[in-house]
C-alpha cells in the first residue's frame, strides 16, 4: 500500500509540469492564428489607431515569452479571457458546455468498455470456434468505421427510418432523466463503437494468451469452477487493454467534439466550432486547453488503475 501511494503522488507530483507543457504548446501553436483579436473584438469598421490602441492595451505588442507568463498568470486565477462581442467569461461558456461532452465521454466510454469485456472475453473462451469467428469480423468492420459516418447512418436508421431516438438536440437529466438518455444514446453508440471494437481485439488477445499459461491448467485440473478460472484470467488480461483505455479516452473526448456537431449537442465541439469560425482564438484557445487538461487528468487515472490491477510494478 505505501508503494502505491509512493508512485500514485509521483504520477500526480507530475501533473503541473505537464499542464504548464500543455499550455505552452496551445498558446504557441494559436500565436499563429491568422484571427487579429482587435479586428474581432472593434469590428470591420475600427480604425488603425483604435485597433493599435486595443493591442497596446492587452499587451498584444508584446515579446512572445511576456505574453505566455501574463497568459499563466491569468490561467491560475481561472481567467481564460473573453469571447469576441457579445463579450462573455470563456470559462462561463466552458463551464457550461463542458459537463455535456463530460457526459457524452463517460457515457460512451462505459458502454465501449461493457462491449469490449464481453466480446473479448467470449471470443477468447470460444477461441477459433464461430463466436470468436464472428466477433472478430465484427471487430475489424467496427475499427474501420469513422465514428462521424457512423453516427449519420445511426441517425438515418433509427431517428429518421425508425423514429426510436431524437435527430438531435440536448435534454437535461435533472429536467428528464429519460429524455437524456434517449436523446444521448445515439451520439454515445457512436463514439463507443469503434473504441469497443478495438478493445475487445485487445482483450480477446491478452486473454486468450494468459488461458495458455500453467497456472490456470492447475487450476482447472484441481476442478476450479469455470466462472473464478475467467474472472482471474480477465484480472490479469487487463493490463495491455488498461494501458491503451488512456489513449482511447483522449480519442472519445476529441472524437466528441465531431460527434457533438452532427447530433447538434451544445459541448464543447459546438464552442470550438463557433471559435474557429468566429476567428475567436480566446475561446479555441480555453477550450483546446480544457480538452488537453481533462486528457491528461484521465490518464494520470488509468495509471493508478494499472497499479491496481498489476501489482507488480508498484515496486519499479
Amino acid at each position: 500500500m505505501v508503494a502505491f501511494l509512493r508512485l500514485a503522488l509521483r504520477r500526480v507530483a507530475m501533473m503541473p509540469v505537464m499542464v504548464l507543457g500543455i499550455a505552452l504548446l496551445v498558446f504557441v501553436v494559436l500565436q499563429f492564428s491568422p484571427a487579429d483579436p482587435a479586428y474581432n473584438a472593434l469590428g470591420d469598421s475600427a480604425s488603425a489607431e483604435a485597433r493599435a490602441a486595443f493591442a497596446a492595451a492587452h499587451g498584444l505588442d508584446d515579446p512572445l515569452p511576456v505574453r505566455y507568463f501574463a497568459f499563466l498568470g491569468d490561467l491560475a486565477r481561472g481567467d481564460l479571457g473573453v469571447t469576441v462581442p457579445p463579450s462573455q467569461p470563456v470559462a462561463d461558456r466552458i463551464a457550461t458546455a463542458f459537463p455535456l461532452t463530460l457526459q457524452l465521454t463517460l457515457l460512451g466510454l462505459a458502454l465501449a468498455v461493457v462491449l469490449a469485456l464481453v466480446l473479448g472475453v467470449i471470443s477468447a473462451v470460444y477461441r477459433d470456434r464461430w463466436p470468436d469467428q464472428v466477433f472478430r469480423v465484427l471487430s475489424m468492420v467496427g475499427i474501420a468505421l469513422p465514428s462521424f459516418w457512423l453516427g449519420v447512418l445511426l441517425i438515418q436508421q433509427f431517428a429518421l427510418n425508425t423514429p426510436l431516438f431524437p435527430t438531435g438536440g440536448y435534454v437535461n437529466p435533472a429536467d428528464s432523466f429519460g429524455g437524456w438518455l434517449r436523446g444521448m444514446t445515439l451520439p454515445a453508440v457512436a463514439l463507443a463503437l469503434p473504441v469497443a471494437a478495438s478493445l475487445a481485439r485487445l482483450v480477446r488477445t491478452a486473454m486468450v494468451s494468459e488461458l495458455d499459461r500453467d497456472y490456470v491448467r492447475t487450476a482447472r485440473g484441481s476442478g476450479l469452477p469455470p466462472f473464478l478460472i475467467i474472472r482471474s484470467v480477465l484480472r490479469n488480461s487487463l493490463i495491455t487493454p488498461l494501458t491503451v483505455l488512456g489513449v482511447k479516452v483522449g480519442y472519445m473526448l476529441s472524437g466528441a467534439v465531431v460527434i457533438e456537431a452532427i447530433f447538434d449537442l451544445p459541448g464543447m465541439g459546438k464552442l470550438i466550432l463557433e471559435g474557429v469560425t468566429g476567428g475567436d482564438v480566446a475561446l479555441v484557445q480555453g477550450t483546446v486547453l480544457t480538452i488537453a487538461v481533462a486528457f491528461l487528468v484521465v490518464n494520470v487515472v488509468v495509471d493508478l488503475l494499472y497499479l491496481l490491477v498489476n501489482p507488480r510494478i508498484r515496486t519499479v
